[in-house]
C-alpha cells in the first residue's frame, strides 16, 4: 500500500471511530453497508406507499431499494439483499419510512428565548427533521460555524442552508444599489447558501436579488409591512426571488382597488396588537378566489417557478390562542426561558395578547381559509408548496411545530401523499439539493424518517409526544413518535433525543423552582 492510500484509510477509520464515540446514547453509524428490512416506504414524490422493501445503504448513500415480498405473505429470504459481515440492519417489519424531512423556516434557538443550538437540534431531529434553511440567525459566521460541524456529523443536528439575513453584518445601513450587490457578494465569500429579505427600497431589492441570482444562490422574503407598499410578491418574483415566507406581500400584490392596507389611522406597525389584529383583515381585502386577478397572480407565479412556505403554524395562536398555548407538550420540552418569552408583552415580537378574543380570532379563521384557499390551489396548477415552522415564537416549539405544520397543510387540502411532498422533495428542490436529498431513492443521501405507525393516516404519530388511541380492552395507549432518525447514515434514537430535551428542561426548572403558569394567574 502507498503512502497516499496509508493516509485515505487512517482519516476514513479515524472519522467513523469518530463518529461512533460521538453517537454514544444517541445513535451510531456510520456503516460499511446498512439494510433496513420490512419497511412501508413513502418516498416523498407523491407515490402511494409500497412494501415490504429493504433498502440498501453503503455509509451514506443509498445503493438499492428491493420490494421483498407482500402484504401479509411471509417474506422469501432468498430475495432479500445479503448483509456483509461488517454491515448493520433494522428490522422494520411493521413501520413505515420517509425521507428526512425539510424545514424551510427554522430559526436555530435565540438569545431572547434563551434555546441553545443543542435544544433545537435535538428537539427538530426527535421529529424527523434532517434538513433546516435557517432564514437569518445570530449572524453569518455563528451559523456557518454550525453548518460545517453538521457537515462533519460532529455535533446532532440537521444539515444546515445559510440563508443570511439582508444587510446583516454591514458596518453601515445599505443605502445605495451599489453598496446591496457589494454586500451580497460578501455573503457569498462568507460561504451563505442565500438571503433573507425583509423589504428595502425597490432599487435596492432590484439589485441585492439580481446579483444574488448572478452569483447562482437563491432567496426568501418575509415581505414587511413596512416596505409592501412599493414592493409586494410580484414585484420579487418579477425580479429573481426564489421563494417567500408567511404570506405577507401576497394579499397586496392581489388587491384591486386598493396599493395599502386599510389601516385604522391610529395604527401603529410597533404595537403588536394592532399589527396582528389588522392583518388578521388582510386576505378579506384582496380579489376573491377564482377571480380574474386572483387568478392571474397566481398564473405568473406558476410561470416564474416561484415556491411559496406558508408557515401556517406561526399564526395558529390568532385563530385559537387557548390551544397553542395549551399544547401538551409545553409542560415537559418547553424551557423556562422559552415560556416566559411567550408571554404578553408590549416589546416581545409575536406577544400581541393585549386584548385578544373571540372577534379578533373569527377573523384570522376566515382569514385563513382565504389564506388556505390560494396555497391549495396553487400546489393544485403545479406550485412548489414547502414546510417551514418558524418555531421559538408564538407558543410554538421546535420540532412540534412542524408537525403541525404539516397537519395544517392537510386542513388546508392536501392530500396526506401531498402534504409529505411538501415536507420533503419540494424543500428539497427549494433549496437546490434534491440530487441529493429529498426522496428516498437509489444515489441519493441516507436521510429516513422510521415511525411505527402510518402517518398518512394520522400526521399526529409524528408528534414527539405520540397519538392517543384507545384499545379494544378500553386502554388508553400513545403510540407513535418518530422511532428512528437517520441522517448522513447515522441512526439516531428518536425517543433518547427527546429524553436528553426532558433532562435539559428538567434541570432548567429544578435551578429556578419553576413551574409553568398561564398568563395572569399568580403562584
Amino acid at each position: 500500500m502507498n503512502i497516499n492510500k496509508l493516509t485515505i484509510g487512517l482519516l476514513i477509520f479515524c472519522t467513523t471511530l469518530h463518529l461512533q464515540t460521538y453517537a454514544q446514547g444517541f445513535g451510531e453509524g456510520p456503516f460499511s453497508q446498512l439494510i433496513i428490512r420490512g419497511a412501508t416506504l413513502i418516498n416523498g414524490n407523491g407515490a402511494p406507499p409500497r412494501g415490504p422493501v429493504d433498502i440498501v445503504v453503503e455509509k451514506n448513500v443509498i445503493k438499492d431499494i428491493v420490494v421483498v415480498g407482500y402484504p401479509g405473505v411471509p417474506i422469501d429470504s432468498s430475495r432479500r439483499p445479503s448483509l456483509k459481515s461488517d454491515g448493520k440492519e433494522i428490522n422494520a417489519k411493521g413501520m413505515y419510512i420517509l425521507p428526512g424531512f425539510v424545514d424551510m423556516h427554522g430559526h436555530i434557538g435565540g438569545v431572547s428565548q434563551g434555546a441553545d443550538s443543542d435544544y433545537v437540534f435535538k428537539l427538530w431531529m426527535a421529529h424527523g427533521v434532517t434538513t433546516v434553511r435557517e432564514p437569518s440567525g445570530r449572524g453569518i459566521d455563528w451559523t456557518m460555524k454550525l453548518k460545517r460541524s453538521s457537515e462533519k456529523n460532529e455535533i446532532v443536528a440537521p444539515r444546515i442552508f445559510a440563508y443570511t439575513g439582508f444587510g446583516q453584518g454591514s458596518k453601515q445601513p445599505i443605502s445605495t444599489p451599489e453598496m446591496a450587490r457589494n454586500w451580497v457578494r460578501e455573503n457569498a465569500n462568507k460561504g451563505a447558501d442565500g438571503i433573507k429579505f425583509f423589504g428595502a427600497a425597490p432599487e435596492i431589492m432590484a439589485a441585492a436579488i439580481d446579483e444574488n441570482k448572478k452569483l447562482g444562490l437563491r432567496s426568501a422574503c418575509h415581505h414587511a409591512q413596512t416596505d409592501v407598499a412599493r414592493w409586494n410578491v410580484l414585484n420579487s418574483a418579477r425580479a429573481g426571488l426564489t421563494s417567500m415566507e408567511h404570506w405577507y406581500g401576497l394579499p397586496e400584490a392581489l388587491f384591486e382597488d386598493k396599493t395599502v392596507q386599510q389601516y385604522p389611522l391610529d395604527y401603529n406597525y410597533q404595537n403588536e396588537q394592532h399589527r396582528f389584529e389588522e392583518a388578521g383583515k388582510l386576505w378579506k381585502q384582496a380579489a376573491k378566489p377564482y377571480s380574474e386577478h386572483w387568478n392571474k397572480v397566481m398564473s405568473e407565479l406558476l410561470e416564474l417557478d416561484f415556491t411559496l412556505d406558508p408557515t401556517f403554524n406561526i399564526y395558529e395562536a390568532s385563530r385559537d390562542l387557548q390551544r397553542a398555548r395549551r399544547a401538551e407538550w409545553h409542560e415537559t420540552y418547553t424551557l423556562p426561558s422559552l415560556w416566559r418569552f411567550y408571554q404578553p408583552s408590549k416589546i416581545s415580537h409575536g406577544s400581541y395578547w393585549h386584548d385578544w378574543g373571540t372577534e379578533q380570532e373569527v377573523a384570522w379563521k376566515e382569514n385563513y381559509r382565504l389564506w388556505m384557499t390560494f396555497i391549495n390551489e396553487y400546489k393544485n396548477r403545479g406550485g412548489r408548496v414547502t414546510a417551514g415552522s418558524d418555531s421559538g415564537f408564538i407558543f410554538q416549539l421546535y420540532g412540534f411545530a412542524y408537525v403541525r405544520e404539516l397537519e395544517l397543510l392537510r386542513e388546508a387540502g392536501f392530500h396526506p401523499l401531498e402534504v409529505i411532498r411538501a415536507a420533503t422533495l419540494n424543500g428539497a428542490e427549494a433549496l437546490g439539493a434534491s440530487d441529493k436529498i429529498g426522496s428516498v431513492e437509489v444515489g441519493k443521501l441516507a436521510d429516513f424518517v422510521v415511525v411505527d405507525q402510518n402517518p398518512l393516516k394520522n400526521l399526529k404519530v409524528l408528534y414527539g409526544t405520540g397519538a392517543i388511541r384507545l384499545t379494544d380492552d378500553n386502554e388508553v395507549v400513545r403510540v407513535g413518535g418518530v422511532k428512528y432518525t437517520i441522517k448522513d447514515g447515522i441512526i439516531y434514537d428518536a425517543k433518547a433525543l427527546l429524553s436528553d430535551v426532558k433532562r435539559m428542561v428538567d434541570e432548567a426548572k429544578e435551578k429556578e423552582g419553576f413551574s409553568i403558569l398561564q398568563p395572569g394567574i399568580k403562584q
